[in-house]
């Protein structure tokens, strides 16, 4: 199931070197054979003949509405889960000692410049002081989040995946900035990618109030854009500020409260 891959190669070899050694100098980075949203125990399992240790998170069961789906449950087990709906080409995890980058084959076709930057934004990532998934983050309050909005157990997870987005992409973007003199090309690729979210984000608030684009799926774009810094659509403004980044969940909680608020008037 996984392979060990190696970072020297491609034109960004010795910038994501460069990242690792600041960031996260001990993380294995592993191909998968297959593509994953979750990893079941079983073969999660098969971590422990790369890593030397594995410690599986588990979150207190009253964190987690009964009414959630059936993976953020399971997440929040004792289980060995890994990966979760929403995270990408990419993945990684502290379970593992030492930490874990996965990259999937779906990547496969990418070019290699935006796989670069996905690798090095994950390394960055676990160099942070935050949780890997969104329910590590909440904590306690996802209960409060669910009971904020009305939305559907599935449409609330997505929200909450795209609040935490935008809440880590306050601090990466920081370091993306600053590669523009010693790492050009994982530079050139976030800009890239920021450039891309632009024509999504055009229009996205009238979208909304129309009704023509889902709150969740709305707030995934708009959350991307804060770690691109881009300009960042109403009523998700609010969430690009120094305030989000001091408050995080509790911010996000009522952010979230107010926002539905207004837009049932």
């Amino acid at each position: 199931m996984f392979s060990e891959r190696t970072l020297d190669t491609g034109p960004a070899a010795d910038e994501l070197a460069a990242v690792r050694e600041r960031h996260a100098p001990d993380a294995l980075v592993l191909d998968c054979e297959r593509d994953f949203e979750t990893l079941d125990p079983a073969v999660a399992e098969e971590l422990a003949l790369l890593t030397d240790r594995l410690d599986p998170h588990s979150y207190p069961a009253e964190w987690v509405p009964e009414s959630a789906p059936e993976l953020l449950q399971r997440y929040a087990s004792d289980e060995f889960t890994v990966g979760m709906p929403g995270d990408g080409g990419v993945a990684w995890t502290r379970q593992t000692d030492p930490p874990t980058v996965f990259v999937k084959p779906r990547l496969a076709g990418s070019p290699d410049s935006f796989v670069a930057f996905l690798l090095a934004e994950a390394l960055v990532e676990v160099g942070l002081d935050v949780p890997e998934q969104f329910l590590g983050f909440f904590e306690d309050q996802y209960a409060a989040l669910s009971a904020a909005v009305p939305l559907a157990p599935s449409e609330t997870y997505q929200l909450a995946a795209a609040l935490y987005t935008g809440y880590v992409g306050l601090q990466t973007r920081e370091v993306f900035a600053d590669w523009e003199d010693d790492s050009p090309v994982l530079f050139d690729a976030w800009v890239d990618a920021g450039e891309r979210l632009k024509p999504r984000l055009d229009g996205l608030s009238k979208e909304l109030a129309r009704g023509e684009t889902a709150f969740p799926a709305a707030a995934e774009l708009a959350c991307s854009a804060i770690k691109h810094q881009g300009e960042v659509p109403s009523p998700f403004a609010a969430l690009d500020t120094t305030a989000y980044l001091d408050h995080g969940p509790t911010y996000a909680v009522e952010w979230a409260r107010k926002t539905f608020e207004k837009l049932g008037e």
